[in-house]
């Protein structure tokens, strides 16, 4: 019973706190780019650095379902076709944990064993996402190399990711929470500061839609492969 009130109490602080002041500290953040007159210069690269994400999410969801297919057996266009609601569910609810009945009705018309489908797809939507993680892990590192912080891959961005890995395990529910996660790891690992972060969050923020589509549509994809092998 305490840990669902203290579940409550932070959903609730979430909802009616943080969530609604998020546009006022955004605002705020691009406010003062602009007086110093960065906005418009980092703007026009990040709009190039979204659509190489989404490129991404669209790569990834089509290996992890080419993959899918070929233990299943069965045709990796036809299996994505069947995901495609779950993935334009997450496009408008920007969270893994909200989009789970639809995404779990998608993975079941794949034939997908309904015992393993009620296990796997609720399991994911809290540990598997990948789509999030390809994004902080792109946005973050457009970021670095702007303001010239160091971003070698051994020493800084692969240690990164491991632990994104960890941390997003605490992310699904609500929307943006992924880089909410990640905000510690931001600044302790990558250097990041208070206006870097906040730079962080509206970036995140701007596509979230997306990465939370890549993540519940890859959900299907491990459930038919472990389908496959079962």
């Amino acid at each position: 019973n305490g840990m669902s009130d203290f579940s409550r109490i932070i959903d609730k602080v979430l909802h009616t706190i943080i969530i609604p002041l998020l546009p006022l500290y955004i605002c705020g953040t691009f406010t003062d780019m602009t007086i110093s007159g960065k906005t418009f210069a980092i703007l026009s690269i990040l709009w190039k650095v979204f659509l190489v994400v989404i490129a991404m999410h669209l790569i990834c969801i089509t290996i992890q379902f080419i993959i899918a297919g070929s233990i299943s057996k069965k045709n990796p266009l036809t299996l994505i076709k069947n995901q495609l609601p779950g993935y334009a569910t997450a496009l408008g609810t920007q969270s893994s944990a909200a989009t789970i009945p639809v995404t779990l009705d998608c993975t079941k018309k794949n034939n997908v064993q309904n015992k393993i489908a009620d296990f796997v797809i609720p399991l994911c939507a809290t540990i598997h996402l990948a789509g999030s993680t390809i994004t902080l892990t792109s946005c973050s590192l457009a970021v670095c190399m702007i303001f010239g912080l160091e971003h070698g891959f051994l020493s800084i961005y692969l240690p990164f990711i491991l632990m994104l890995g960890v941390t997003m395990v605490a992310a699904p529910g609500v929307p943006g929470g992924a880089v909410m996660a990640a905000l510690g790891l931001l600044s302790t690992m990558l250097g990041f500061d208070e206006s870097l972060c906040s730079l962080m969050i509206a970036l995140y923020l701007a596509q979230d839609s997306f990465g939370t589509a890549c993540n519940v549509t890859g959900d299907g994809a491990l459930t038919l492969m472990l389908t496959g092998y079962a």
